[in-house]
């Protein structure tokens, strides 16, 4: 007899533990089965799978990025051809910087003037590298660096270029004008927005302390941020996610711009825990938008 789950959860970062509960109440509360996938039971879940012993209809993976082993699970869920949030190869996509800009200037989102590098080991010699359209200082990124590894910022030398690139050889890089927020109510106009199957959390965040404070209702009438909303769902139309997180700046001149592209995973560490957590109400919400995208697919497979 095969057992059957609704959802796989596959995770491996400690932290992750508050958002697990959270979202497995959902699953209960709206009658779902979950599966956990960790790196303790990983092993036994997949030669499960290996003998119809047991199967799941959607997959949540929260690990494979930082774990390959938890790939064969990935696998298993596309050769089902079941429900994926966030697929494997579209958050591959995702991750490259390099690609995700050049998609973004395609879809209209507005983005810092950068220049691309191709990797030290593909062209070592920057002959003729002109920096003076990046301003007097400028962001150096990985194309594929996450939660700031690699990057510098305040940067204002050709030698700083040259010495970031040796970090990770085989990447691309990109060269990013420093962006200047307005200042809207005595507020650095910075907000990290996430994105959660068609619903939009935008939050004021701070750039030093990384501190979330929730968009009001009031906050976007008062200074009109209805482009945080369209900026976002341009940018999920593009790197077609289901959940990610993105950073949106507003200049003096009014320009809404991306400034940084798409997070996935998204660090969901709840606010009552760590000063710089997601608001608990909003980790809240995204679990149960989560079952939600679950539920309905459910329905579209029964039908």
């Amino acid at each position: 007899m095969t057992i059957d789950y609704d959802l796989c959860l596959a995770w491996n970062w400690e932290y992750d533990a508050d958002f697990v509960s959270i979202l497995e109440s959902a699953c209960r509360g709206r009658g779902l089965n979950l599966l956990q996938a960790t790196a303790e039971n990983l092993d036994p879940i997949l030669k499960a799978l290996e003998r119809n012993e047991i199967r799941f209809f959607s997959l949540f993976d929260r690990a494979s990025e930082s774990e390959a082993r938890f790939l064969p699970l990935v696998r298993w869920a596309e050769e089902a051809g079941i429900y994926r949030i966030n697929p494997h190869e579209r958050a591959v996509h995702a991750m490259n910087k390099a690609s995700m800009h050049l998609e973004f200037i395609t879809a209209g989102i507005q983005t810092p003037h950068t220049i691309i590098l191709s990797p030290y080991e593909v062209e070592p010699h920057l002959a003729s590298l002109d920096l003076s359209p990046l301003g007097d200082r400028f962001t150096i990124k990985p194309a594929h660096g996450g939660g700031w590894g690699g990057v510098i910022v305040e940067a204002r030398t050709l030698e700083q270029v040259i010495q970031a690139r040796l970090e990770f050889p085989s990447d691309h890089y990109l060269l990013q004008a420093h962006v200047v927020p307005a200042e809207l109510g005595g507020r650095p106009a910075w907000f990290r927005v996430i994105y959660c199957g068609g619903s939009v959390f935008p939050f004021w965040w701070h750039i030093v302390t990384h501190v979330y404070e929730p968009v009001t209702e009031t906050d976007v009438r008062t200074h009109q941020l209805e482009p945080l909303f369209s900026t976002t769902e341009a940018i999920a139309a593009v790197c077609g996610l289901d959940i990610f997180s993105t950073e949106i700046a507003r200049t003096e001149s009014g320009l809404y711009v991306a400034v940084d592209y798409v997070n996935d995973p998204i660090d969901l560490r709840l606010r009552s825990k760590t000063a710089d957590g997601v608001p608990d109400v909003i980790v809240q919400k995204i679990a149960d938008r989560l079952v939600e995208l679950v539920l309905e697919h459910r329905a579209a497979r029964a039908s």
